[in-house]
């Protein structure tokens, strides 16, 4: 057994190298593939951090009268992060609302005149709510205006809820999520695909030059995995080379050259605080793993569909 084990993976070593040029052209197309394939990643977690970054900034806040105490809105707090849809609240005081609006207006004289004629603080304390999804803002909102609507102890002291001012925003957030995930979805099957019919007739080719060592071997009885094994070790080959090579590309790429998978320095403002090489040296095991798992499997995948005609010859 282990005699014929060494016996293929030198057949299909010798392979691989006596096909020079056939096996440059393959590994020129899986290159091409994985490097594609890592192009995705790149941008569906460049995609993902952009999301995420929106959804962080995106809330219900509730504002309370003037009147209301801090306990009574302690115990409203305790009731809304008992919802499961809540994932966390920031409680901010009447005195911190204060020091936010003279933030954003102190270039304002008129406004900051007529603040400071009122003789009092106008502002009552908030409560800034964000849900464990985009898609429960709305629930949470009900919520509270039922309690506002019931003029319980809670609801009393309830003086406005803003979710529908940012519901227009809070439902194209939520459109622009489903929406990446199915498209990075569909891009990787289709991608998947055409991918495998590519080396698949890459590799066809070189099949074809061993058609009539192929058609000796079955002669001769040899079994069908001793003929088919060295060609599936020569597509392993073709993708470990091919993913090694994508792997030693991006380093440079993403370090000086961005630009060359879609990203540089004006398209990364529009991530935020994405950053496309720290993210690959970050994830470089996931990156290994899957450029390495596909390219193998593909070549491993298309010998073996590829060398079927041969074998019913």
């Amino acid at each position: 057994m282990w005699t014929t084990i060494k016996r293929i993976a030198r057949y299909g070593l010798v392979g691989f190298v006596r096909n020079g040029f056939i096996s440059l052209s393959a590994i020129l197309m899986m290159t091409i593939m994985l490097f594609m394939l890592a192009n995705i990643m790149i941008s569906n977690a460049a995609m993902r951090s952009t999301l995420n970054d929106l959804t962080n900034k995106v809330d219900v806040s509730v504002y309370f009268k003037t009147s209301a105490s801090v306990l009574q809105i302690q115990e409203v707090q305790r009731t809304i992060q008992a919802l499961p849809e809540v994932a966390s609240i920031t409680y901010v005081s009447k005195e911190q609302a204060l020091e936010d609006f003279r933030a954003r207006h102190k270039g304002d004289q008129l406004t900051m005149q007529a603040l400071d004629e009122l003789g009092s603080n106008p502002f009552g304390a908030s409560l800034e709510i964000r849900a464990k999804q985009t898609s429960q803002y709305e629930a949470i909102a009900k919520y509270l205006e039922a309690q506002q609507a019931s003029q319980s102890e809670a609801g009393a002291i309830i003086d406005k809820v803003n979710f529908y001012q940012n519901k227009t925003a809070i439902d194209r957030l939520t459109t622009i999520i489903a929406t990446s995930q199915r498209n990075g979805i569909a891009k990787t099957v289709f991608l998947g695909i055409c991918a495998l019919l590519i080396v698949l007739n890459t590799i066809r080719l070189a099949i074809y030059t061993s058609r009539d060592e192929i058609g000796v071997m079955n002669l001769v009885g040899a079994g069908r995995w001793y003929v088919r094994g060295p060609f599936m070790v020569a597509g392993v080959l073709y993708g470990a080379v091919s993913a090694a090579l994508v792997l030693l590309v991006l380093y440079p790429i993403l370090l000086y050259y961005p630009v060359l998978i879609g990203l540089d320095p004006t398209t990364e403002l529009l991530f935020g605080s994405f950053n496309s090489f720290d993210y690959f040296l970050a994830y470089f095991p996931l990156f290994f793993l899957v450029l390495m798992g596909t390219g193998t499997g593909l070549g491993a995948l298309s010998s073996y569909l590829a060398v079927r005609r041969y074998l019913r010859a």
